[in-house]
């Protein structure tokens, strides 16, 4: 992802400037040529590697932009009777969402004899006992609710929507996960593209309620906002595949089970029914223009369990269904759309090992010819790091028309954030390459919206373990070509070396920070508790 910011750190008009300096000098190094080409072709093969990724995003860019017209608003026809539909609400250990999440269910507006709605409660904590209160409760008020509890989270999500597939008495079955807010009108304006049988999916688009809680969420955001305007709209209106998101959309029973139903043997069940669906010919719809709200991860290490989760599942999915895909009778380009949807992942291991050449390539190249930037390095640039930025610019402009502005201000914070879910995303993908089998991490949530919330006294806060330990030290390896960058004239390169340390620390420093604090809250608590009443 951010292969050209690696790049334009080795580039220095200033260094080049002064080559001709330290040919006498340092005419020696230049019989090591063997060492030269053991770092410099790997190190540009990966670069060319992630390049293509890069050329991706314009062509993406570009789809979407062309296929503008075909963006979808209404359904063709609708039903002459409306059918019977399932609302599912998958929960896990949700104590802070649960009653937010089941008061606006409940608000759906839909005929009470034609509605299902079910609560898939996998808890293990509190949440369980509360969330059939709140069910017992709206049952006595009339709604067609109903509680099913699981005392084995076998298959985690999937495994809890496949057992509600069982009693599930709708046609369509549409599925929000406990940090959304589906809007009233969800079913009225979704169950109607279904009167067309080959339509097996209508996803809608997520907006946030807390966007504006931090710099941190708000460029979760932006990052987020990527992925539904560009990605899911590019996709959706040149009939490529793309997939369900795994809630804030709504499915067709009986497509669930012809693809095979939810399985869960990779951690993003969503993708791979998707992917499993559309193989066997059923069609999916995207509307941009029905946003469904929903809380974003106000903590670093959280974002970074979300994302690292998605990462490996993501990767899991490409190892089982890419083979089929590949045997399949689709056009060369649905493949190779298919393909790099699916593998992105794999730049963060490769960005790991172009860290790793970084500072020997930097000593290499100081004493290369002037015409690198040419031949080699611009068009990387303009491969990557330009199309990083108008990716991400050009989504946060469609979003936003009056202020978008706003997004260029925003791109050195979110590329640092991409830089900070390199080690952690490296470790999903190397799992899934090797099976490695892990339980599926649910993303704390806290209820949170703009206003600022006291973390340190809720639950489910996850152990980091290692990782920030080995971010601050990677972010250490990036001072050192800092240092050397300056030691040898090249300034140009220390603004990119300082966003990695930036994302590197971030990530590192705030994790440690978060957890000394609910230390701190939690000792003295414990304190509070062994002192007694006063």
């Amino acid at each position: 992802m951010h292969s050209a910011l690696l790049l334009a750190l080795a580039v220095s008009p200033t260094a080049r400037l002064i080559n001709g300096l330290f040919d006498d000098t340092f005419e020696g190094v230049h019989k090591l040529a063997w060492f030269d080409w053991a770092m410099l072709i790997p190190y540009f093969t990966i670069l060319g590697i992630l390049s293509v990724y890069g050329i991706h995003r314009y062509a993406t860019i570009r789809t979407y932009f062309k296929f503008r017209k075909r963006a979808v608003q209404s359904p063709a026809h609708r039903f002459a009777e409306l059918p019977p539909v399932t609302v599912q609400l998958p929960i896990y250990n949700e104590r802070y969402v649960v009653e937010r999440l089941i008061e606006e269910a409940v608000k759906v507006e839909y005929p009470k004899g034609l509605l299902q709605i079910q609560v898939l409660d996998d808890s293990t904590d509190d949440t369980a006992p509360f969330a059939e209160a709140l069910v017992e409760r709206y049952r006595a008020l009339g709604y067609p609710i109903e509680y099913l509890h699981r005392t084995k989270r076998d298959g985690f999500k999937a495994g809890a929507l496949q057992e509600g597939l069982k009693s599930a008495t709708g046609e369509f079955v549409a599925i929000f996960d406990a940090d959304f807010c589906p809007p009233p009108d969800f079913l009225y304006r979704t169950v109607h593209f279904f009167s067309d049988p080959e339509i097996g999916v209508v996803q809608t688009r997520w907006s946030y309620l807390n966007r504006d809680y931090s710099f941190l969420t708000e460029v979760e955001a932006m990052l987020l906002d990527g992925h539904f305007i560009l990605e899911h709209g590019a996709r959706s209106r040149s009939g490529y595949f793309f997939n369900f998101n795994g809630t804030a959309g709504i499915l067709r029973k009986s497509m669930i089970v012809d693809a095979g139903g939810w399985q869960h043997d990779t951690l993003t069940e969503d993708t791979d029914l998707s992917y499993r669906a559309q193989l066997k010919g059923w069609r999916f719809i995207y509307l941009p223009g029905l946003e469904c709200p929903s809380e974003l991860p106000v903590e670093m290490h959280g974002f970074q369990v979300q994302q690292s989760r998605w990462a490996k599942g993501l990767t899991q999915v490409a190892c089982k269904l890419l083979p089929a895909v590949f045997r399949s009778e689709l056009p060369w380009r649905m493949k190779l759309e298919a393909f790099l949807h699916l593998t992105p992942n794999i730049s963060y291991p490769l960005m790991i090992v172009v860290s790793a050449l970084m500072l020997p390539v930097m000593i290499v190249r100081f004493y290369m010819g002037p015409f690198q930037m040419l031949y080699l390095d611009l068009p990387l640039i303009v491969a990557s790091f330009w199309s990083i930025s108008l990716f991400y610019v050009v989504a946060h402009r469609e979003l936003y028309p009056q202020t978008w502005k706003r997004g260029i201000l925003l791109l050195p914070m979110l590329i640092a954030l991409g830089v900070g879910l390199t080690i952690i995303n490296t470790r999903a993908v190397f799992e899934a390459l090797f099976g490695i089998k892990t339980a599926f991490a649910r993303t704390p949530k806290y209820a949170v919206g703009v206003r600022p919330v006291n973390l340190e006294v809720k639950k489910y806060r996850r152990r980091s373990g290692w990782l920030p330990y080995a971010e601050i030290a990677v972010g250490f390896y990036y001072v050192a070509m800092i240092v050397f960058a300056i030691q040898t004239y090249n300034y140009f390169a220390t603004p990119f070396l300082l966003l990695f340390v930036l994302g590197y620390w971030w990530a590192g420093f705030g994790t440690l920070y978060q957890g000394q604090q609910s230390w701190r809250r939690w000792l003295k608590q414990r304190k509070l508790e062994l002192a007694g009443p006063a």
